[in-house]
C-alpha cells in the first residue's frame, strides 16, 4: 500500500510518464521478488497501457529544404548522414572516421543500441559532403567533434539545436528534433518501396514489430498500386 501511495503521488503531482510508472513497478518487483524472495502475483500491480503516439515525419521536400538552408559545412553533413543512413543520435555522436567504407558504400554502425554492430547504406551526396568536411575539419578522434576541442564528440544539446535551427531557417512549423531524421529515413524508404526486412536492417531494431510501425506513417496514392493480375499474360 505504501508504494501504490508512492506511485499515486508521483502520477498526481509530479506527472510521471508511464515509462517511469512502468520502471517503478519493475524495480518494486525487483526487490520484493529478487531481494525478499516473496510471490509476485498476490501483491502484482497492474502497469499502464503505453500512449502510442506516431512520431512527426517531414516530407522529402521539407528534408531538402532542412538541408539546403543549412550553410555550416559540419551541419550539413550531419544532417545529411543522420538522414541519409538512418542514424540515431549516439550513433551520429560516437561515429568514426574508419566507419565510412566508401568502397561498399556502407557504414559500419560499431556498439549502436543494444551494444549491436550493423551495416547500413552511404548515400553518394552525403559521401562527397563528408569528404569535402573531413578535408576542412581533420577532426582527430570523433567524425564530428565539439569546436576548439578535439577529440570531445558533440553533446545532445549541439545536435538538437543544429536541427532546430535548420528547421526555423526553412520555415518547418512541425517539433521536429534530431530523431525526427530516423523517422524520415524509414517512413521514405517504405514509400519507395523497400523491403521491411532491409529497413529494419539498416535501423538497428532487434523486432520487425517495432520498423513496422513506420507502415502508418506511410503516405501512397492508392491509383499508383498495380494489382499483379495487370503482369499475366492472360
Amino acid at each position: 500500500q505504501q508504494f501504490k501511495d508512492f506511485l499515486h503521488q508521483r502520477i498526481m503531482v509530479d506527472k510521471i510518464s508511464v515509462s517511469m510508472i512502468n520502471q517503478g513497478i519493475s524495480a518494486f518487483k525487483i526487490m520484493q521478488v529478487d531481494v525478499l524472495k516473496r510471490d509476485w502475483q498476490p501483491i502484482k500491480i497492474k502497469r499502464p497501457r503505453r500512449v502510442k503516439k506516431l512520431p512527426v515525419v517531414l516530407s522529402l521536400s521539407e528534408v531538402e529544404k532542412l538541408i539546403a538552408v543549412t550553410k555550416n559545412i559540419k551541419h550539413k553533413a550531419i544532417l545529411m548522414l543522420a538522414y541519409s543512413s538512418g542514424l540515431r543520435r549516439q550513433e551520429v555522436q560516437l561515429i568514426k572516421p574508419s566507419a565510412i567504407d566508401s568502397a561498399r558504400m556502407q557504414i559500419h554502425v560499431v556498439q549502436g543500441k543494444g551494444k549491436k554492430d550493423r551495416y547500413t547504406i552511404l548515400s553518394a551526396k552525403t559521401l562527397d559532403i563528408l569528404r569535402l568536411y573531413y578535408k576542412y575539419e581533420r577532426p582527430s578522434h570523433f567524425l564530428f567533434e565539439a569546436q576548439g576541442r578535439k577529440g570531445q564528440h558533440l553533446s545532445d544539446v549541439t545536435l538538437n539545436c543544429i536541427v532546430k535551427n535548420s528547421a526555423t531557417k526553412a520555415g518547418i512549423k512541425k517539433q521536429i528534433s534530431f530523431h525526427t531524421l530516423r523517422h524520415c529515413f524509414a517512413t521514405h524508404l517504405l514509400e519507395k518501396g523497400v523491403n521491411l526486412r532491409l529497413i529494419q536492417q539498416f535501423m538497428g531494431h532487434v523486432s520487425l514489430k517495432t520498423t513496422a510501425g513506420y507502415l502508418h506513417l506511410v503516405n501512397i496514392n492508392p491509383a499508383s498500386v498495380v494489382s499483379p493480375l495487370d503482369s499475366m499474360n492472360v
